[in-house]
C-alpha cells in the first residue's frame, strides 16, 4: 500500500444538495489520515432512488455513469453506507455481460468513510479532540449490507467522544429511501422511537454515517422537540480537528 492514498470522493446526493458540509468534513478527515482526495466532478447519483421506485432501467443508467466516472481510481469513498451498498449489492444485478465484471471491480474497491478509515487503512486517530458525549444509530444499509458496524465508534471514541448506547440503536429509522416517503405513517413514529431512544441515554449528539438518516431524524425533532442533534459523525470529528 503506498505512502499515500489517492481516494476518489462520491458525495452522494444528499450530502451534495442538503448537508455539504458533511463532505467537507469527509474531505478533513481522509487528508488528517493522509490521503490525497480527488472529486470527480462528472459524478451524479448512484441510482439508488430509481431502483427503489421500481424503476430499474434508469438506475441501469446511473450505474453504468458512476462506472465510467469511478473506475480509473484505486479507492472510492463515501459519507454513506446506503449509497456504498446500492454499489455494492445493486451494480451486478442491474447490468449484464462485460458490465457487470466492471461493476464488481468498482464495487470491491468502494468502501463507506468509517470503513475505509478503520478497516482498509488502519487509521483510527486523525488528530481530532473532541469533549462531547454521543450515541450511535447504526443506519440499516451501511450495517446489514456493507457490515460497517462499530467503524464511526472507533473514529469517535478515538477523538475522545464518550459514546453512550441508546435501546435499539440497529432498528431502522423509518427512512429507507423512498419508504418514508411512501409509508409515512410508519417512517414517523420509527423515528419518533428512535428519537426517544436517544434521547433516554442524555447524550449531546446522535451520530450516523448516512446524512439521509439523520435528513429524516431532524425532520421529526424540529416537530416533536425530542432528541440530541443529529450529526454526521464525519462533521462531529472534524469539528474536534484543529
Amino acid at each position: 500500500m503506498p505512502d499515500v492514498q489517492r481516494v476518489a470522493l462520491f458525495v452522494t446526493c444528499v450530502v451534495d444538495i442538503v448537508s455539504p458540509e458533511v463532505g467537507v468534513a469527509s474531505v478533513r478527515l481522509l487528508e488528517a489520515a493522509g490521503c490525497e482526495v480527488l472529486f470527480p466532478e462528472a459524478q451524479t447519483c448512484c441510482g439508488q432512488p430509481a431502483a427503489n421506485s421500481g424503476e430499474p432501467e434508469a438506475a441501469a443508467r446511473l450505474a453504468r455513469h458512476f462506472i465510467d466516472v469511478f473506475e480509473p481510481y484505486d479507492a472510492i469513498v463515501s459519507p454513506s453506507g446506503s449509497c456504498a451498498a446500492m454499489i455494492h449489492h445493486w451494480y451486478d444485478r442491474l447490468l449484464t455481460g462485460r458490465e457487470r465484471d466492471r461493476a464488481r471491480a468498482v464495487a470491491s474497491k468502494t468502501f463507506e468513510l468509517s470503513q475505509y478509515l478503520v478497516v482498509e487503512l488502519g487509521k483510527t486517530e486523525l488528530g481530532a479532540r473532541l469533549d462531547a458525549t454521543v450515541t450511535v444509530h447504526d443506519a440499516c444499509h451501511g450495517l446489514r449490507n456493507i457490515g460497517v458496524g462499530g467503524s464511526a465508534r472507533v473514529l469517535l471514541e478515538a477523538a475522545g467522544a464518550t459514546i453512550i448506547e441508546m435501546e435499539e440503536s440497529e432498528t431502522c429509522c423509518g427512512f429507507g429511501g423512498t419508504f418514508s416517503i411512501e409509508h409515512g405513517e410508519v417512517a414517523g413514529p420509527l423515528a419518533d422511537d428512535k428519537l426517544a431512544h436517544a434521547a433516554a441515554t442524555e447524550a449531546q449528539y446522535l451520530a450516523s454515517g448516512d446524512s439521509a438518516c439523520l435528513l429524516h431524524l431532524e425532520g421529526r425533532r424540529r416537530r416533536t422537540g425530542t432528541g440530541p442533534e443529529p450529526i454526521h459523525f464525519a462533521e462531529l470529528i472534524a469539528r474536534g480537528l484543529a
